[in-house]
């Protein structure tokens, strides 16, 4: 369960805080559905940029803005379904898009998840304390944003191999930012060093999104939801949902996948990493280049037991496609081969993990032989907009790019994608994975075994955290009249 203990005093000063830098929080039901979002909010947000520090920009935290970077309100959930003629298989692929949040990624949402439960129960107090994120990328990025809306400081730690994108933008809107050593897949050294703040420093909270239920919550309530929404206006009288395909990182997204297989049982939920450092499969090792998932470990928040599928992908795939979806040559060959230009012009919402993310629902088409009728979900989690540099990087180390290389890609890389690097699990499969938990959590985390148990044994265990939803929604009203701002 998440805490929702509430402390007075410093809740008082919270209180205090949100008044004087004119903060309203938007709750849950309200990133669900923006419709119960107040006029004057709306009218306010007419005149505030997408990635503005603005705090009504919290009520942008969902799936459902406007697809324009300045003055934007609410529609139906953005989303991309990617044509036969890109992915080679009949099933229908359709893919939420997270470009069109505040930062470009769908992770301030996540931060969210975490963060605003700790502030209106006064477990978190603005004025004396530091929101410390711990991340391989767009986490930190997201958190560091969530806090300067809600007058939070924060301390954003990512690898130093990630990409320049970030460290950039980081460096305006951060508190502080700390580069740990190694790149995507050296998540130990970044837990390494909240260790070394908790010990030396007693200003700081932690939010670490491998084990923060408000990650695995946020996506669960609103990302399920939106998904289900994208069903109800795509689902034809004779087409069936097969199920949910997401790269894991932090297993916080792949929290939908419980709530979408509660609305359709029948469904599965395929969860996917890198072939370079294959921990669900074979228990981690490795370095790998797809930015945005993690690896070497299993996170708390994933519920493992519900898992149907786990699949690897070679990040020679992904980097590679993303040449191809991006270069100019790539993007006119492809047009060339019939797929649609209005397609082939969107193709850069895919960031690296996102195109992991589609290759995964080829891979998981072909292995369950789909066709035209059957319906795979993925996530667009972030763009190539966070990406240039790393389209840059090779340019220079492989020259530009040609029409030879763009045939190669999409015949290797994309129409050649097969079923290798897969394991459908059984029981006992789904609990040697749940039980890698141990080595990260219990070893070197602090959890307890008993607590491992509960997870795997305990019935209620999740489907409580899934019902803190409207006791958080509460919080955050009162929390709002106690402001006194009146939306």
């Amino acid at each position: 369960m998440i805490d929702l203990s509430v402390y007075q005093e410093r809740l008082e000063r919270t209180v205090e805080r949100a008044r004087e830098r004119d903060i309203i929080i938007p709750t849950f039901a309200q990133m669900k559905d923006p419709s119960l979002i107040p006029e004057r909010i709306k009218e306010e947000l007419q005149g505030i940029g997408l990635w503005d520090l603005a705090s009504r920009n919290l009520f942008r935290i969902t799936w459902k803005n406007e697809p324009v970077s300045k003055g934007g309100l609410f529609g139906g959930a953005n989303y991309l379904e990617i044509p036969q003629s890109l992915t080679g298989v009949e099933a229908r692929i359709i893919a939420l898009v997270g470009k069109w949040f505040p930062t470009g990624s769908h992770k301030v949402g996540a931060t969210f998840g975490c963060l605003v439960p700790r502030l209106v129960t006064g477990q978190f107090d603005p004025t004396t304390d530091k929101a410390v994120w711990p991340s391989t990328g767009n986490y930190c990025r997201g958190g560091a944003y969530d806090s300067s809306l809600l007058a939070c400081e924060s301390i954003a730690i990512l690898p130093e191999g990630m990409s320049r994108e970030r460290f950039e933008w980081l460096s305006k809107v951060a508190g502080e930012v700390i580069a740990t050593p190694g790149s995507e897949s050296n998540v130990k050294e970044i837990f390494d060093k909240t260790w070394e703040l908790r010990r030396t420093r007693d200003d700081v909270v932690i939010f670490n999104q491998f084990d923060e239920f408000g990650n695995y919550l946020w996506h669960y309530e609103i990302t399920g939801h939106a998904m289900e929404e994208v069903l109800e206006v795509e689902l034809g009288p004779h087409d069936a949902y097969r199920g949910v395909v997401l790269t894991t990182g932090s297993a916080g997204t792949i929290g939908c996948g419980d709530y979408m297989k509660q609305v359709f049982p029948a469904s599965k939920i395929a969860a996917g990493e890198a072939l370079q450092c294959p921990t669900l499969i074979e228990n981690g090792f490795g370095e790998h280049r797809i930015e945005g998932i993690g690896d070497k470990h299993v996170p708390w928040i994933h519920n493992v037991k519900n898992t149907d599928i786990v699949m690897a992908l070679d990040d020679n795939v992904i980097v590679n496609l993303a040449r191809l979806f991006n270069e100019p040559t790539g993007k006119a060959y492809l047009v060339d081969q019939g797929v649609p230009k209005t397609i082939v012009e969107q193709l850069d919402l895919l960031g690296f993990s996102s195109i992991a993310n589609l290759s995964m629902a080829i891979k998981f088409a072909k292995y369950y032989e789909l066709g035209p009728n059957d319906v795979i979900l993925t996530v667009f989690t972030d763009s190539m907009e966070l990406y240039q540099s790393r389209l840059q990087e090779m340019r220079e180390e492989h020259g530009e790019y040609t029409e030879c290389e763009a045939a190669a890609d999409q015949a290797r890389y994309l129409l050649g994608l097969t079923t290798d690097n897969l394991l459908d699990l059984r029981y006992t499969d789904q609990r040697r994975i749940h039980n890698l938990k141990y080595f990260t959590w219990v070893e070197q985390q602090g959890k307890t075994y008993e607590e491992i148990m509960d997870q795997w044994y305990l019935g209620n265990y999740w489907t409580n955290i899934q019902s803190q939803v409207p006791e958080i929604d509460d919080l955050i009203i009162s929390f709002n009249e106690r402001v006194g701002l009146n939306p």
